[in-house]
C-alpha cells in the first residue's frame, strides 16, 4: 500500500475516523493503531509480520530484562542477545546472498569454482528501519538513557507504527513511547500542518520524483551511451533531485499521517543540497538515519574522542556500513567509502584550518582595515567582505552538491560497469539536449526551487495553509489532487528507500 495511491488515503481516512473515536480509551487506540499497522505491512507480504513480532518481541523482553538486572556481565550479555538477534534477521533476509555471492567468487578467483549458496527468500519491505528502530531502544536502555515501554502492546506499535514503519523516520523511542502514555489530541493548527505536509509531500513525489523517473533519468541511466554528455549530467542532476523529492516527500506524508493521529516524528530533511560542506550535508540528509550512526556506531567507536587518526576511522567504517545498510551490492559500499573518505578529509582540513575560517578572516579584515578612512571606504570593503563571503559560501555549496551528484552515480548504478559506462559518457563533453524536454526542465527547477526556500517561508505557508478555513484548505486539496493525477503516470511508481 504505498502512499502515493487511493487505497492509502482510504485507508488513513478510516484509520483516522476511528483512532479519534476511541480518544477516550487510550488502550483501545493503542491496539487500534497496531492493527491498523500490521494490516498495512500485511498488505506487502503477510507472512513478513511474523519478522516485526518476534524482532519486537525479544527485545522487548530483552530491554525489561536489562533493566532490572544491575550485574554488569550479565547486562553485556542480553545486550547482546537483542543485537544478535536484529542483525542476525537482518544477516539472513538482506545480506545472505550478497556475502554468499562475494565468498563464492573469492574462491572462484583463486582458482576454486564454487557455486554461491543462495537463499529464495524476498527482502521483506523496511526491515532496515525497523531493525534499527527496535535495536536502539535496548541499547538505550543498556546506557540507562531510557526507561522500558509501558506495556507490551505499545512497545509493539512503536516498532510497527504504520506511517514510518517502511521507510522512516527512525524514530527513537524516547521520543514516541512518551506520546503513547499521555492523553493525545488533535489541535487545528495540528491537523492543517499535518494536512499540508500529505500534499507537499505527495507533489513532490508524483509531480517532481516520478516525473523525472519515467522522463529523464531512468532512460538515461538504463542506456547512456544513447545520450549526449550534457544529457547524462541533466540526468545525474534529475536522479539527485529524485531521490530527494521521493524521499523527503515520503518523509514529509508520514510526519503528516502521523500528525493526524496525534504524533510528532522528528524532521528527517533541512535542505541537503545547499550544505556546504558534507559534515553539514549530514546534518540535513535523513537526519534521522545519520543522528543514528552517530550515537550507536561513530561515537562508540571513538568518534572524535580519541584523536584524529581514531576520528578518521570512525568516520570511514560509519559510512562504510551505513552504504552496506542502503543495499546488499558493492556499489553501495563504495558509496559509503566515499562519504567516508570525503567526511575523513573534510574533518583534517578543518582541523588545520582552526575554528576561525580564512574567509572569515579576510571579511573581518577588510571590515576593520584604516578605521580612520573615510566612511565610504568602510562602506565599500564591508559590501566587498560580504561579497566575498557570499563567493565562498556558494562555491562550497556547488562543491558539496556535485560530490554528492557523483557518489549517487554509484548508489543509482546496477554495478560498477555501470558506473563507469555513465562518468565515461560525461567525460567525452558532447553537447545537446535534445532529449531533455521543457518539461523536464520545468520539473528540475521546481525541485531546485521547493529545496531551496527558506525555513522560514516554508514554516509561514505551513502556519498560513494550516489557519484558512476549512473549504479554503478543501478547495487546495481539490487542485492539489487534481495535479497530482495529471501528471501521474499510468502505473503507481514505488518510493525509492523501499528496497531498503
Amino acid at each position: 500500500m504505498l502512499f502515493n495511491s487511493v487505497e492509502f488515503i482510504v485507508f488513513l481516512i478510516v484509520v483516522f475516523g476511528i483512532t479519534w473515536l476511541l480518544a477516550r480509551w487510550r488502550l483501545a487506540q493503542t491496539l487500534f493503531l497496531l492493527a491498523a499497522s500490521y494490516f498495512f505491512y500485511a498488505n506487502w507480504n503477510p507472512w513478513y509480520l511474523f519478522l516485526i513480532v518476534f524482532t519486537s518481541s525479544v527485545d522487548y523482553l530483552v530491554g525489561g530484562a536489562i533493566h532490572r538486572t544491575t550485574v554488569p556481565s550479565r547486562r553485556r550479555l542480553l545486550l547482546s542477545v537483542s543485537l544478535v538477534s536484529d542483525l542476525g534477521v537482518l544477516a539472513v533476509f538482506k545480506y545472505f546472498n550478497f556475502f554468499s555471492t562475494q565468498v563464492a567468487a573469492a574462491f572462484t578467483a583463486a582458482g576454486l569454482a564454487v557455486d554461491p549458496v543462495l537463499l529464495g527468500v524476498a527482502l521483506p519491505v523496511g526491515i532496515s528501519f525497523f531493525t534499527f528502530q527496535s535495536m536502539s531502544y535496548t541499547i538505550d536502555i543498556y546506557r540507562r538513557q531510557l526507561e522500558p515501554a509501558d506495556s507490551y502492546w505499545q512497545f509493539l506499535l512503536f516498532v510497527s507504527f504504520f506511517p514510518q514503519l517502511v521507510a522512516g523516520p527512525i524514530v527513537r523511542a524516547s521520543v514516541f513511547l512518551p506520546q503513547l502514555s499521555r492523553p493525545r489530541g488533535l489541535s487545528r493548527e495540528m491537523g492543517g500542518v499535518g494536512l499540508f505536509l500529505i500534499l507537499s509531500g505527495l507533489v513532490k513525489k508524483v509531480c517532481i520524483a516520478d516525473y523525472l523517473a519515467v522522463n529523464l533519468v531512468d532512460r538515461v541511466f538504463e542506456n547512456p551511451t544513447w545520450f549526449t554528455s550534457a544529457e547524462v549530467l541533466a540526468a545525474v542532476y534529475g536522479y539527485a533531485f529524485q531521490i530527494y523529492c521521493d524521499f523527503s516527500g515520503y518523509s514529509d506524508v508520514a510526519i503528516g499521517a502521523a500528525l493526524l493521529l496525534g504524533f510528532r516524528l522528528p524532521d528527517n530533511f533541512r535542505s541537503p543540497y545547499v550544505a556546504t560542506n558534507l559534515r553539514d550535508f549530514w546534518r540535513r540528509w535523513h537526519i534521522s538515519l545519520s543522528t543514528w550512526l552517530r550515537d550507536y556506531l561513530y561515537i562508540p567507536l571513538g568518534g572524535s574522542r580519541r584523536g584524529p587518526g581514531r576520528t578518521y576511522m570512525a568516520l570511514a567504517v560509519t559510512m562504510l556500513l551505513g552504504g552496506l545498510w542502503h543495499g546488499a551490492a558493492l556499489t553501495f559500499v563504495l558509496w559509503g567509502a566515499l562519504h567516508g573518505a570525503a567526511l575523513a578529509l573534510t574533518r583534517a582540513f578543518q582541523r588545520l584550518r582552526g575554528p576561525v575560517p580564512l574567509v572569515t578572516m579576510v571579511t573581518g579584515a577588510l571590515i576593520h582595515l584604516g578605521p580612520r578612512d573615510p566612511g565610504w571606504a568602510k562602506v565599500a570593503r564591508a559590501s566587498a567582505a560580504v561579497l566575498l563571503d557570499t563567493v565562498v559560501r556558494i562555491g562550497m555549496i556547488l562543491l558539496t552538491f556535485h560530490f554528492v551528484c557523483f557518489a549517487w552515480i554509484f548508489f543509482r548504478a546496477k554495478s560498477f560497469g555501470h558506473a563507469l559506462a555513465i562518468l565515461s559518457q560525461l567525460a567525452k563533453g558532447t553537447p545537446g539536449t535534445a532529449n531533455v524536454v521543457p518539461t523536464v526542465t520545468l520539473a528540475l527547477l521546481a525541485a531546485w526551487t521547493l529545496h531551496c526556500l527558506p525555513e522560514d517561508w516554508v514554516g509561514f505557508l505551513r502556519r498560513l495553509f494550516a489557519r484558512t478555513p476549512f473549504f479554503v484548505q478543501a478547495a487546495i486539496m481539490t487542485a492539489v489532487a487534481a495535479l497530482v493525477y495529471s501528471v501521474a503516470s499510468s502505473k503507481v511508481v514505488p518510493y525509492i528507500y523501499f528496497q531498503f
